[in-house]
């Protein structure tokens, strides 16, 4: 058969470009690396019967109409609203920064109206670079040296193996701080969790008779013996490149699996764990779907620099390396016969809705 466009990768940004280009009557050869689609939104049933995400929680948000009734459109969402605890100082703690978390951090009674003055204090007695040069003056110049060094400053340094000032400040943009008692980690107006799973949600996707699939495919195998008129590619973008300006930089998280012989382990989904132990959180995937089971799944986090990548790491390094092969994948989309999306594609941060309004734009 002949294909019309060759796209890189089942993850959901190949999966979404897949099905936006079938719908317009494309056809769609999708070959991917693992033996799975979904990528690293990939989940399933673990031997308790509990759906579980096999490379890290995903919890799906967005504040736009479009994208949640895109992905509703391939499978029905449950209303879940993400909630995490930072275990510090021998508790459990608020988390993100909130009115409650000051309180307990602090062991004061501060009304709402007055959470904004009391950063601003905290702040005002710290010691941070205006403009922020890195990842610690960003989140100091936002809530001060105190809770910067109680919530964030250790979290990062096992996340990242690397001293916060050596990090991009673009890094910080992703924490968020509540002046109000909105405990939710998210605060976007559609949130929730497939009810059948993110597998089945992209299986939906790539269910259409103009999308072909090849899995356990590797592209730079076969590369050769494809001819399309286009490449969708959301595989690594110095891989792409043969490495010709080095490796990009990828951190990946070994993934820990157990069953304990409880109902519930923790209060909530995730927990943070910033200054005890070598983990970074525990994920316990019941809370997500409320599925029934005498026992409970968890998943501890341990920050690797190998394994399968899923951070990028925004070091002033990287990102000048980025910005290079940038150019050349540029040059690429202005010839129209390729186009970059996602994650590692693009060496950039996204969340799930950002990756599929990336898409969005890019076949407009």
């Amino acid at each position: 058969m002949k294909y019309d466009i060759l796209i890189v990768g089942s993850g959901l940004a190949g999966s979404t470009a897949a099905r936006i280009l079938a719908e317009h009557g494309k056809k769609i050869l999708v070959i991917e690396k693992r033996h799975h689609v979904a990528g690293n939104c990939y989940d399933s049933k673990d031997n308790n019967g509990i759906t579980v995400h096999r490379f890290g929680p995903h919890i799906f948000h967005t504040n736009h109409k479009s994208i949640w009734d895109f992905v509703n459109s391939f499978g029905a969402f449950n209303h879940f609203q993400h909630k995490v605890l930072s275990y510090a100082e021998g508790r459990l703690i608020p988390f993100p920064i909130n009115r409650d978390t000051l309180c307990d951090v602090f062991g004061i009674a501060l009304p709402v109206t007055e959470v904004s003055s009391f950063l601003k204090k905290q702040i005002e007695k710290s010691t941070f670079n205006v403009p922020a040069q890195n990842f610690r003056d960003a989140v100091v110049s936002q809530v001060g040296e105190h809770l910067y060094d109680l919530f964030f400053k250790n979290y990062t340094k096992k996340q990242w193996d690397r001293e916060p000032e050596l990090l991009s400040a673009e890094i910080a943009a992703r924490i968020p701080i509540r002046e109000n008692r909105d405990a939710r980690y998210f605060t976007d107006q559609y949130q929730g969790i497939p009810i059948s799973g993110y597998t089945a949600m992209i299986e939906s996707m790539l269910n259409h008779e103009n999308i072909s699939l090849m899995l356990n495919t590797d592209y730079f195998d076969v590369k050769n013996d494809i001819n399309v008129d286009k490449t969708i590619y959301t595989g690594k973008l110095d891989e792409y490149f043969n490495y010709c300006h080095g490796e990009l930089e990828y951190r990946s998280v070994h993934f820990e699996f157990k069953t304990a012989d409880t109902s519930f382990f923790q209060p909530v989904s995730v927990v943070n764990y910033p200054n005890d132990y070598d983990f970074t959180r525990i994920t316990e995937f019941k809370h997500f779907t409320g599925e029934n089971s005498d026992k409970t799944s968890l998943c501890y986090e341990y920050p690797s620099a190998k394994g399968t990548p899923c951070y990028v790491v925004l070091s002033r390094e990287n990102i000048e390396k980025r910005e290079k092969y940038k150019g050349m994948s540029d040059q690429l989309e202005k010839n129209g016969t390729h186009i970059f999306l996602g994650r590692l594609a693009e060496y950039k941060y996204y969340n799930m809705d950002q990756v599929i309004e990336r898409v969005f734009n890019a076949l407009k």
